[in-house]
C-alpha cells in the first residue's frame, strides 16, 4: 500500500470554520489540508477559502476548486483534473489528490456510492482483488475529527473526479 503518512486531516465541523459553512465546507477543507501539506501551512483559513472559492450551501464545483487553488498557489503550480493512473503517481510522489464524489450532477441518482456528494483528500491507495482501493481523509463529522477511510474506486468510478496539484517544471 502507498500512503502519505505525514498528511494531516481536518474536520469540516471544527470550531474555527464558520457554522453557516460547515455542512458544505468539504471542498475548501480539502483544499486547505492539501495546500497545508504542500506548503507547510495554508495562507488562508478554510472559511476564507470557502468565500474566496465561491462556496455555496450546495457545495463547490470542480471548476471553482481548480480556479481557487490555482489563485492561492500561483503560477508555480499546475492544478488540473487527472486520471486514476495520474492519481497513483501523485501519491507515489508524496502529493495528495482531491477527489469529488458527485452522484447528483453526474446524474447517477439511484446508484449506491460511498458518498453521494463530498470532496475528500486522497492520501493513499492499494491494489486489492482487481480493484484500486483509495485511502481518503473523510473530513470529519459533527463532533468527530477527520478519519482515514478506504474506498473502492471501481464502485465509485462513475461519480468521481480527481484534481491534482503539481509543481511546475523549471
Amino acid at each position: 500500500m502507498s500512503l502519505i503518512e505525514s498528511f494531516r486531516g481536518k474536520s469540516q465541523y471544527d470550531p474555527d470554520i464558520d457554522p453557516a459553512q460547515q455542512n458544505s465546507a468539504c471542498g475548501p477543507v480539502t483544499a486547505y489540508t492539501m495546500i497545508g501539506h504542500l506548503l507547510g501551512a495554508c495562507p488562508m483559513s478554510a472559511s476564507d477559502l470557502y468565500r474566496s472559492f465561491g462556496g455555496t450551501p450546495l457545495g463547490l464545483s470542480v471548476r471553482k476548486f481548480v480556479k481557487g487553488v490555482s489563485r492561492i498557489l500561483g503560477s508555480g503550480w499546475s492544478v488540473q483534473t487527472c486520471s486514476i493512473g495520474e492519481l497513483k503517481q501523485e501519491i507515489l510522489d508524496g502529493r495528495p489528490v482531491a477527489a469529488k464524489f458527485d452522484k447528483w450532477f453526474s446524474f447517477r441518482w439511484f446508484g449506491t456510492y460511498t458518498f453521494a456528494y463530498h470532496w475528500v483528500p486522497v492520501v493513499g491507495f492499494s491494489e486489492e482483488g482487481g480493484d484500486t482501493v483509495l485511502v481518503v481523509h473523510d473530513n470529519g463529522g459533527r463532533g468527530r475529527p477527520s478519519r482515514i477511510r478506504r474506498v473502492s474506486y471501481s464502485r465509485n468510478r462513475a461519480i468521481l473526479t480527481f484534481v491534482r496539484v503539481t509543481p511546475m517544471q523549471k
